[in-house]
């Protein structure tokens, strides 16, 4: 086994929670170093994006039944730049409690500490200047960070964006397992973007790059602009266009010859985000493992879509990216959805060809017995996990539209699914709670060391999708990244690294803190 590979399998092991100890973190919240959730580049000329409040959209369920041929494409122009990063990256509201606020962003966040960063690499966009920017959500605007000459050339009715990631916001708070979380948050970023293009009758697809070439080419390597402590690294290149039947726009993507297009060394530096830092080893060390120069890895990302028979006509698209939340609490009381509700979530994730299956505690689905169930997102992988599952498990197939569902074994998993997800009660209030189980050790092997964030990101990306069909619904949803990894696989069975649990999500009815206020975001 490859050092990387041992370090993938070091970290996973080492960060897993138990019922002997927690991965190791502070243990408590040092206020004093607590890190800025903007990044913003000092000296660099802003172009203010026109807010997109008014704008109107689709309804949430029409975006993801338009027929290719029948799509609407809005202009690449600096009003649907705006738009784009509005409603996937921007501010969703802002809360208040007794003279504090805080920012919601669009993209769900771990501890809403927001790692994710994007760049963007125009050309030809009116009212936007050729060149590399940074999006900041907090005044909602771009920096440019290098100006294009005219050799820079994208496919037609297209541009760049670069997600990142900076590990030390969750690591404030998480420690060790704050990796974890922060390509979980990645997925929630990608998802966003997806579901933003989505709506503007644009598509994202996933560039194949080495991860080298993309730190050159947003300038993470120019270590003069950056604070050490702050490590910022890419984690993916995105190419956004028309939603039309062209194909092939990947091929024309040359990185070097973009890079040779913009200046040698980039404007701005990045401000400091903390005063003092705590440094835990192992991160740098996961980070480093999973880089990549593999030019072939990236394109696993699963980002495709199915047409949902169940989904029924909802409310405007920007009014579910704007009020999904992370619910708190559960009303325990009011904790039934229906079945229709049920299968319209779970179909919203349907897939035949993923490496993430999942694992669904039932509690209090009309018509769908309490129990422990599968969803299984890869028929190939089916007669493996039964294998590797515990031998008395059913398997019997539920009648629904959702996909693959099975039901493993009857009963109520109140008790167990809230001991796994660290004792809490959220997950046991809802009407279901799951887990994402994703083929381990074969991805591994078989597409490297750099598949284990992939797979975290795959793992965000549903998490989003969730959010967002939930809060469609009405219903309220939570991603839970507390949880005792091999709890989940002692109760399934699992006694190897072939599958392994990344992340658990709750949905339910949520409770409204009253206490708090909410008002619009970018309005004094």
């Amino acid at each position: 086994m490859n050092k990387k590979l041992q370090m993938v399998y070091t970290y996973h092991n080492e960060t897993k929670h138990s019922q002997q100890r927690y991965a190791k973190s502070l243990g408590y919240m040092d206020w004093a170093t607590q890190p800025n959730p903007y990044r913003t580049y000092i000296d660099t000329k802003k172009t203010q994006l026109p807010l997109s409040f008014e704008n109107k959209t689709l309804e949430y369920s029409q975006i993801f039944n338009q027929k290719k041929e029948d799509t609407l494409s809005a202009p690449l122009c600096k009003e649907a730049i705006s738009q784009f990063f509005q409603f996937s990256l921007g501010l969703a509201a802002i809360k208040e409690y007794q003279g504090q606020s805080w920012a919601l962003r669009c993209n769900a966040s771990s501890g809403n500490l927001q790692p994710s960063e994007a760049y963007l690499i125009s050309n030809d966009i009116p009212g936007i200047d050729d060149g590399l920017f940074h999006y900041s959500p907090l005044g909602h605007e771009l920096e440019l960070l290098s100006n294009a000459n005219e050799e820079l050339t994208l496919p037609k009715n297209s541009f760049l964006v670069c997600l990142s990631s900076i590990v030390w916001r969750e690591a404030w708070k998480y420690g060790e397992r704050s990796w974890r979380y922060t390509q979980l948050d990645c997925g929630h970023a990608l998802k966003a973007l997806e579901i933003s293009a989505l709506i503007l009758g644009w598509k994202v697809e996933v560039v194949n790059t080495k991860d080298s070439s993309l730190q050159n080419l947003i300038g993470f390597d120019q270590v003069q602009r950056f604070i050490p402590q702050e490590r910022e690294l890419p984690d993916m290149l995105l190419l956004v266009s028309f939603n039309d039947n062209s194909e092939n726009k990947l091929k024309e993507i040359d990185i070097d010859k973009i890079r040779d297009s913009l200046e040698e060394t980039y404007r701005g530096k990045a401000n400091q985000l903390s005063h003092d830092w705590h440094k835990w080893d192992i991160l740098e060390k996961i980070e480093d493992a999973t880089l990549s120069d593999d030019l072939e890895t990236k394109e696993y990302i699963n980002n495709k879509y199915e047409i949902n028979p169940y989904r029924e006509t909802s409310f405007l698209a920007k009014d579910i990216v704007l009020n999904r939340r992370s619910a708190q609490v559960m009303d325990k009381d009011d904790s039934n959805i229906t079945k229709k509700e049920f299968e319209t979530i779970l179909g919203s994730v349907k897939s035949n060809n993923s490496s993430i299956h999942l694992v669904v505690f039932v509690h209090n689905v009309t018509d769908i017995e309490q129990g422990l169930y599968i969803l299984v997102r890869n028929e190939n992988h089916k007669e493996q996990l039964k294998t590797l599952f515990k031998k008395e498990f059913l398997w019997e197939k539920v009648d629904t539209q959702s996909g693959q569902l099975y039901k493993l074994e009857e009963g109520d998993f109140k008790f167990l699914s809230k001991a796994i997800s660290c004792n809490q009660d959220i997950a046991s209030h809802g009407a279901f709670t799951l887990g994402m189980l994703a083929e381990f050790t074969n991805q591994l092997e078989q597409f490297g060391a750099s598949r284990y964030k992939q797979l975290y990101w795959d793992c965000g990306a549903i998490g989003q999708q969730l959010y967002l069909e939930a809060t469609s619904l009405k219903l309220s949803a939570t991603g839970i990244g507390c949880f005792l990894d091999d709890i989940l696989h002692g109760a399934l069975g699992l006694q190897t690294n072939h599958f392994q649990t990344l992340y658990h999500f709750t949905i339910g009815r949520g409770l409204v803190d009253t206490r708090l206020s909410t008002k619009k975001p970018y309005i004094d």
